[in-house]
């Protein structure tokens, strides 16, 4: 066993087993804790199945990049450039809502600590680290710290209403219609030709998120 461990093939040995165990473990730990932040903190409130392959690939590759590029001894900078260099090749196509944009780097930093953390820093230390980052996310995606506040736009037809000193007028109303707890009415375009008007309202939420709720209705 020790000749097959020792044995190195063009320079490569066949297995490290106190390295691979290592990795296998650091490795569950991320699974783990990403895991939960992906599955059960972030789509349990969104129900946004796009992401969920998104961060958990991420998750993975980030994980074995600079895991596997540090054991080598290569620079971390080397790795986090890489995934910058693909980060603004690809994002920069689209528009990623703050929320998603937020859980995308606290995977990549959990994934980079899970991979980095050096002999210095004994598993007690990270595991704390990883219950920290989900208590995290666990605590500002429930309802200890604010209600969640939600956003409808919709076409309003009553435009009588959108002028000012109207507002209590116009809260009760929409409240009415829409049986929500409105917190803030915004007036966007008017349109005097058809008596409308574009209004942003910000209602209380239960469990909703604030990039996923916006519809257009008209009222």
């Amino acid at each position: 066993m020790n000749d097959f461990i020792e044995h190195e093939l063009f320079g490569v040995y066949a297995i490290l087993p106190e390295n691979f165990a290592n990795l296998v473990i650091r490795l569950v730990i991320n699974l783990l804790v990403t895991g939960v932040i992906i599955y059960v903190l972030y789509y349990r409130k969104t129900q946004r199945k796009d992401y969920l392959m998104t961060f958990s690939l991420i998750s993975i590759t980030v994980f074995f990049l600079v895991f596997l590029l540090d054991s080598i001894k290569l620079q971390v900078g080397f790795a986090l450039g890489l995934f910058a260099i693909f980060g603004i090749i690809r994002y920069r196509t689209i528009t990623i809502p703050i929320k998603e944009m937020t859980y995308l780097f606290v995977i990549i930093g959990i994934s980079v600590i899970n991979a980095l953390a050096n002999k210095k820093i004994g598993y007690a230390e990270l595991v704390f680290a990883n219950i920290v980052f989900v208590g995290a996310c666990w605590l500002f995606e429930s309802n200890l710290i604010k209600k969640h506040i939600s956003v409808k736009t919709i076409v309003y037809d009553n435009i009588r209403l959108i002028k000012s000193g109207h507002e209590t007028e116009l809260k009760a109303d929409l409240e009415e219609r829409l049986g929500l707890i409105i917190t803030k009415v915004e007036i966007g375009s008017v349109d005097f030709l058809k008596d409308s008007a574009v209004l942003n309202v910000s209602y209380v939420s239960k469990g909703a998120d604030v990039n996923t709720a916006e519809t257009n209705e008209r009222y």
